[in-house]
């Protein structure tokens, strides 16, 4: 919803659940900035009263969707009046047990950034208002469990509220297989934590097709460019499973590698099968995906692929790449 709507919605709904007696239309015309406008004249012309009760119209309709009761009573002048009465638009009390009251508390308390701190305390006193008992810490109901998102990558809060406000963003981006980064134009759609590496999912420009971005390997600031999105903006964004495939997560088929002993743990946490071979070396099977190349590179010297040929190929290819940075 447009932020100017949303104002004014707002603005209407606190005249009618503010007011003891029925307003008229004219009333709430004059009392709402954005009705005294649409009537104001400009440049000589005279403002639409048409335009006016258009705009209540839809308006008061919108407010009865979103659930606001409003009466319609004829006044003492025989004008038509409107107001929503507060016993009628009365929401009924929140109930919570501890375990509900304890798992809310948790997920207000995850935001640690200071942006979202003044947020996360608002509803953490609310909660606690609707039911979190006094002295029970969402902590210790839960034992040892402290979920912590961390966010150290300067391009989150600008890609955060682009994602919110639905605005396209330009910012320079080093893949793995590159020794320097290239410049995206991206339409950002969301963004989501993933074993401890945040990702961004949107809608590449210069290369017109989906595309998912480590916000670790954004150098420099991300900047606004213009408004407006140029592709649809899917109902649900997969970025998890996106980077599972690219990792390599979701595999059909094994890969022998040769790893260096006492490098490579995260391989090692995905071997299906370790063999020691001496000399300083481990042969490795791991499931193989599609991404399982650009992730092998990360790991430099310490890796030797050795089946399938076409990995090892590729794996050569980005090395090869680099190597000419």
């Amino acid at each position: 919803m447009a932020i100017a709507k949303a104002e004014r919605l707002m603005n209407l709904a606190l005249c009618l659940l503010g007011t003891r007696r029925p307003l008229s239309k004219r009333e709430l015309r004059d009392s709402i900035e954005a009705y005294v406008e649409a009537v104001r004249p400009v440049n000589g012309a005279a403002g639409s009263e048409d335009s006016f009760n258009r705009m209540f119209e839809r308006d008061k309709d919108d407010l009865r969707e979103l659930g606001l009761v409003i009466e319609t009573v004829e006044n003492l002048d025989g004008e038509v009046g409107y107001l929503a009465r507060r016993d009628s638009n009365r929401l009924p009390p929140i109930t919570l047990d501890a375990e509900e009251a304890a798992a809310l508390g948790l997920a207000a308390k995850v935001w640690q950034q200071a942006r979202l701190a003044g947020a996360a305390s608002g509803a953490l006193q609310k909660l606690r208002a609707a039911g979190l008992p006094d002295g029970v810490d969402p902590y210790e109901a839960h034992g040892a469990l402290e979920p912590r998102i961390p966010v150290h990558e300067a391009a989150f809060e600008p890609l955060m509220l682009a994602c919110r406000d639905r605005r396209p963003v330009l910012f320079d981006y080093r893949k793995a297989s590159a020794a320097r980064p290239e410049p995206r134009h991206v339409e950002p759609w969301a963004l989501e934590c993933w074993r401890g590496h945040w990702y961004l999912a949107g809608f590449d420009r210069d290369r017109g097709a989906e595309r998912v971005f480590r916000l670790s390997r954004i150098t420099g600031r991300v900047r606004s460019r213009g408004t407006g999105f140029t592709a649809p903006v899917p109902d649900v964004v997969t970025v998890r499973e996106t980077v599972a495939s690219w990792a390599g997560e979701i595999a059909d088929r094994s890969a022998l590698i040769r790893l260096r002993s006492g490098a490579g743990y995260p391989l090692r946490a995905k071997a299906t099968e370790v063999r020691e071979l001496g000399d300083g070396w481990d042969e490795l099977e791991i499931p193989y995906g599609h991404g399982l190349d650009a992730w092998l590179v990360e790991f430099g010297p310490d890796v030797v692929v050795l089946e399938p040929a076409e990995l090892r190929a590729d794996v050569v290819d980005r090395l090869r790449a680099v190597a000419k940075g």
